[in-house]
């Protein structure tokens, strides 16, 4: 199953922050916002209106961090991810099937986090930090 992740960072706050969502559904815990690509619809439009459902924030994507597509990334089925960057302003809101949204800096990411979005992160923060790609 196609499905898209957004790394929001909030461009209008000190050293920009990323948003992460506490999911209400199964598996619980600390998610990066994203979910299911509909049928018909391109990656980059599914990125978007995901961002917008679970946080209310309207986004701008700035590029493809990678694809993730290990069969094990999620316990319910196979799903291949593009993980996007993106950058947004303002106050985020839980929306959708997200039970509650936070603004983390590298160093407050709570250890909770589905997935394999741990492994996203860190990938995210080479990438951020240094300017190396996640390796294939």
């Amino acid at each position: 199953m196609p499905t898209v992740d957004i790394i929001i960072a909030l461009r209008d706050r000190p050293d920009q922050p990323i948003v992460l969502i506490e999911r209400m559904n199964l598996p619980h815990g600390w998610a990066i916002p994203g979910g299911f690509v509909d049928y018909g619809e391109r990656l980059e439009d599914a990125a978007r209106r995901e961002a917008l459902e679970e946080t209310g924030l309207k986004v701008e994507l700035i590029d493809l961090l990678g694809l993730y597509s290990d069969p094990r990334r999620d316990a319910r089925m196979h799903t291949i991810s593009a993980v996007y960057m993106a950058e947004a302003v303002g106050e985020p809101k839980a929306d959708d099937d997200a039970k509650s949204v936070g603004v983390f800096a590298v160093w407050e990411t709570p250890p909770q986090l589905c997935f394999d979005h741990a492994q996203i992160l860190q990938d995210y923060w080479r990438y951020r930090t240094y300017g190396l790609r996640p390796k294939i």
